[in-house]
């Protein structure tokens, strides 16, 4: 199991990680992004951008990078820089299949990205992961099952995923949605041989959206290592857009709204590794704070009052536009 490496930092951010969601293509929906990205989005300059927040998190402590297929091309840039970087030799790489980017590297497209969770897709896209990362590939997983995924039935899938399991690759999913907690429940159910297919799990919760909670607490106690995406709710919860509630405990803490964000999650027990999804080395350093923000009684419980009903939570992002 990878992450046991990460067992065994010490470092404040052992417990963070970075996703390039945000920087492996032009377009995204995190709010902010005009500002953050400018007009120059070309190939070279968003490979050169993401050497430089690989560089700056691993300096930091940083040590695990997850990307995927349908991010661009952030499985390129990301073995690029591992290339590089052959001193990077104790972090942790996770992928995801399950999405292919259609976008053609434009920030306009009618859809961005096309999900299939078949056999055809997975056998189609490991191979172009492989070719790309190789064996510095650790985790692979199953992009935004939701509780209607084929990927939850088809046991020709679960089978070709526990071979490459026996080959020394993780295998996982990760989940979107309102009804995040039931897929996650449906995968923790799934078995080969008897024994459970997946190792790890990448959810969404947040302040505004934490309903995944006591399913993700499940899938610990059951051994999977929990992976939190989207903790800033795609922008909704950095400056200048987060909720009052939230910039009054930022000012409280003297640290940035990011930072505050992401620690509530931290104090999750469950919670193995939080992503940071920063496109500027600015916002990384400040997402990293997360690790030492002490937050008490009073002020979790004020932020606990920030929670959304799940459907209208992603109901809004949906509703987010690729800019």
């Amino acid at each position: 199991m990878p992450f046991a490496r990460l067992a065994s930092a010490t470092t404040p951010t052992c417990h963070l990680g970075l996703g390039l969601a945000a920087v492996g293509r032009p377009g995204y929906i995190n709010l902010g992004r005009d500002h953050d990205l400018g007009e120059n989005r070309s190939v070279e300059t968003l490979r050169a951008r993401t050497h430089e927040l690989l560089d700056a998190a691993y300096a930091q402590g940083v040590r695990y990078f997850d990307a995927a297929r349908s991010y661009g091309r952030s499985e390129e840039f990301l073995a690029d820089w591992l290339k590089a970087r052959p001193d990077a030799d104790d972090i942790v790489v996770g992928s995801k299949w399950g999405y292919t980017y259609t976008a053609d590297w434009t920030t306009d497209a009618d859809r961005h990205e096309v999900k299939d969770h078949g056999l055809a897709t997975y056998e189609r896209q490991r191979a172009e992961t492989a070719e790309l990362l190789g064996d510095r590939l650790d985790l692979y997983q199953i992009h935004s099952v939701t509780p209607d995924s084929p990927a939850l039935t088809d046991k020709e899938l679960h089978a070709k995923l526990a071979e490459a399991a026996t080959q020394g690759l993780t295998v996982g999913f990760s989940t979107s949605g309102p009804a995040q907690a039931d897929a996650i429940r449906a995968a923790l159910a799934v078995t080969v041989d008897g024994e459970p297919l997946f190792r790890t799990v990448q959810s969404t919760y947040n302040a505004l959206e934490p309903s995944a909670g006591p399913a993700l607490a499940e899938a610990h106690d059951a051994g999977l290592t929990v992976i939190v995406k989207e903790g800033m709710a795609n922008g909704r919860l950095a400056q200048p857009h987060a909720p009052d509630a939230l910039k009054a405990v930022a000012a409280q803490t003297s640290l940035g709204c990011d930072a505050v964000a992401l620690a509530l999650i931290l104090r999750q027990p469950w919670a193995g590794v939080v992503l940071s999804g920063a496109a500027t080395a600015a916002q990384l350093a400040s997402n990293l704070h997360a690790a030492v923000v002490d937050l008490d009684d009073e002020q979790v419980e004020r932020l606990a009052g920030l929670a959304e009903e799940p459907r209208a939570y992603w109901e809004r992002r949906a509703g987010l536009p690729w800019h």
